[in-house]
């Protein structure tokens, strides 16, 4: 879904808290600057696909939006119990924001299970609405509750629609040709024509999208329409509603141009499409299925018009053997994977070291070790990408910090990779991947040129005066190796694990040269040109510069930039600095660091960065670490940030 995005100065921004005003009808419409709605169910409830259609269409509507999908492990967890429940949640808003938000203002819950399990998160004066039909002594039973939660008292704090769902979207489907077994799958598209109605959401994308899912059953599509019509007639009639609410379009959030709803897997996925076509290469993907990565695969393989193929291999090494395959033959070569399958591909990314072909490793990090969390977050993988090979075997890391955000760091890993000649570890996690927000589709001007310049001749000249072609004579400026295509007549050349004879690249067991090899591609990487970070204090400069420091990485970009906002908004001095590039670090990080008291490093991991940071820089950085699965709340940051702060 795509919208246009007109400049600040063409609309007004109209949204003010708690203003209210009487429409036309007999209810009353409130206009709030932010809302954030979690959708809560079984795993079969259908709340990811709930939730996904809700942020279509605040999408198309113009508020800035960052969603957070959390889902069962389990393909089929049993029905009703918490381990199986799934939820969905969406903030939106009129300015720009940066998380899914902390706390529901709505809970949506479909069943006992999904109540209890995200009552914990949801504030007193929430707003909650429950599917009384499936509150029944066996369902509360099943997950712990010895009384009904909706007659006991238990949340009287808190703003109760009882809605029974299930037996509304049977009595609204009834003049179809349906079960009720069948009629009450769609009684997720009754809850979202409530909330759609609730919040004045545009209701034409998800019609079509209805009509377009089921085209090859009418009948279904005209049921979940017809379910999708009953919930919004529903909240305009019923009195229990007598509110709805409005938020104005972020008018001043985004810079002019056309704008898209995208997750962080289906941009890495345009990213990588678009670097091929910049680079005027073929793009190979080989990879096996694995959480949370496979989205990328599925979306990778429908884009054959664009030259791209894709290699659903037999396991991790085989995918990782076909895309260094598609590199010696001249591919932009793409694996991708979670934690786990690095660990099984390590020995093949020291083969692309060794052999300097660029590859472009991507790995969507989830929670560990061994199989760990697969629906969960993590960003513990740092130390396994900068490290996790045997021998000397430097590998650039790159890592994107928002969903929209992880096309641009694909284009800059395929930068570095084919400039360079050398695998590059991109570092996305399962809160990037499956998250999503606003993203301007650049323009094709705006892209960088990433053509490369195959070997095309001899490039050595022997004692004698033989004119031959050697495989590791390297570019003075780069380091980088020449890329020779297999079937180049006079360029035939050794490929293998061996090491190699420097120039030549002869099989060599000489320790002088191993010791110069080792050292000539750790050079190479030390010396990728990559941008200085940047350091966001407001008062730099001045008697209010700050003396503390928040740095990140990855995906803790929106939960730090909304706490260090807090925080300023209640006159504390921070800065805060985000890298993209994690080997090698920027050339500026050292000063960065060393010209400020304290540094903070929040992870969601023991500390990995603080390890490198204060290895590298001897400076006594503080890890503020969570390895919950969850990512960071933004109040929780503020405050240990505060704590620095004050420390």
């Amino acid at each position: 879904m795509t919208s246009k995005v007109s400049s600040p100065t063409e609309q007004a921004d109209e949204a003010v808290v708690g203003e209210q005003r009487k429409p036309p009808g007999t209810k009353d419409v409130r206009r709030l600057d932010r809302v954030i709605i979690r959708f809560a169910g079984d795993s079969g409830d259908g709340m990811q696909l709930t939730g996904d259609r809700f942020t279509s269409e605040t999408a198309s509507f113009g508020n800035d939006l960052s969603t957070l999908p959390n889902f069962p492990a389990e393909i089929r967890a049993p029905a009703g119990t918490l381990p199986g429940v799934s939820s969905f949640q969406l903030h939106f808003a009129d300015h720009d924001i940066l998380t899914p938000g902390d706390a529901p203002n709505v809970l949506v819950a479909m069943n006992p299970a999904a109540l209890k399990a995200n009552i914990a998160d949801v504030p007193r004066g929430a707003e909650i609405i429950v599917n009384t039909d499936e509150f029944t002594k066996r369902a509360m039973q099943k997950v712990g509750y010895a009384a009904n939660p909706l007659e006991d008292g238990s949340l009287d704090g808190y703003n109760v629609h009882p809605v029974p769902l299930t037996t509304m979207t049977v009595e609204a489907l009834k003049e179809f040709d349906l079960s009720r077994k069948e009629a009450e799958r769609s009684k997720n598209m009754f809850a979202l024509g409530l909330l759609s109605w609730m919040y004045h959401r545009p209701t034409e994308g998800t019609e079509k999208f209805l009509r377009t899912k089921f085209a090859k059953k009418p009948d279904i599509a005209a049921a979940n329409l017809a379910a999708f019509r009953a919930g919004w007639n529903f909240g305009e009639t019923t009195e229990d509603f007598a509110v709805s609410y409005e938020i104005a379009p972020a008018t001043k959030a985004f810079p002019v141009g056309t704008y898209r709803n995208i997750s962080g897997n289906l941009a890495l996925s345009y990213g990588l499409i678009a670097a091929s076509q910049q680079a005027d290469l073929p793009l190979y993907l080989g990879s096996y299925p694995i959480t949370p990565a496979s989205d990328i695969l599925h979306e990778l393989s429908k884009h054959k018009n664009f030259g791209v193929r894709t290699f659903q291999a037999e396991d991790e090494i085989a995918g990782i053997g076909a895309a260094l395959g598609a590199a010696f033959g001249g591919s932009l070569a793409v694996t991708t994977t979670s934690g786990p399958g690095v660990a099984l591909k390590s020995e093949t990314i020291g083969l692309a070291v060794s052999l300097e072909l660029p590859l472009l490793v991507i790995d969507i990090q989830r929670g560990g070790p061994s199989t760990g969390l697969p629906t969960k977050t993590e960003q513990a993988d740092l130390l396994q990408a900068m490290y996790g090979r045997n021998g000397e075997a430097p590998v650039p890391v790159v890592a994107p910090r928002t969903p929209a955000d992880c096309f641009d760091a694909a284009m800059e890993a395929a930068r570095i990779a084919l400039m360079y000649r050398t695998p590059v570890l991109l570092l996305s996690d399962g809160y990037l991947a499956n998250g999503s927000e606003p993203w301007r589709i650049p323009e094709t001007d705006e892209l960088p040129d990433l053509r490369v310049q195959f070997a095309q001749g001899p490039n050595h000249t022997l004692e004698d005066g033989t004119e031959v072609f050697w495989p590791y004579k390297r570019d003075p400026g780069t380091l980088a190796r020449p890329w020779a295509i297999p079937g180049t007549p006079g360029l035939e050349h050794r490929i293998g694990g061996i090491e190699k004879q420097d120039g030549s690249g002869n099989i060599s067991y000489d320790p002088a040269n191993h010791d110069f090899m080792v050292r000539t591609r750790q050079a190479k990487i030390d010396g990728i040109d990559v941008p200085d970070v940047e350091v966001d204090d407001p008062g730099a400069g001045t008697d209010r510069a700050a003396d503390t420091l928040v740095l990140g990485w990855g995906s803790t970009y929106g939960p730090i930039t909304a706490a260090v906002r807090r925080l300023r908004n209640a006159g504390e001095s921070i800065a805060q600095a985000h890298l993209r590039h994690l080997n090698p670090f920027p050339r500026n990080l050292g000063a960065v660091l060393k010209s400020y008291d304290k540094v903070v490093i929040p992870e969601m991991n023991l500390g990995q960065l603080a390890t490198l940071v204060r290895a590298k820089y001897l400076v006594d950085a503080h890890s503020y670490n969570q390895v919950n699965g969850m990512p960071f709340k933004a109040e929780q940051l503020a405050t240990a940030l505060k704590e620095a702060i004050d420390g």
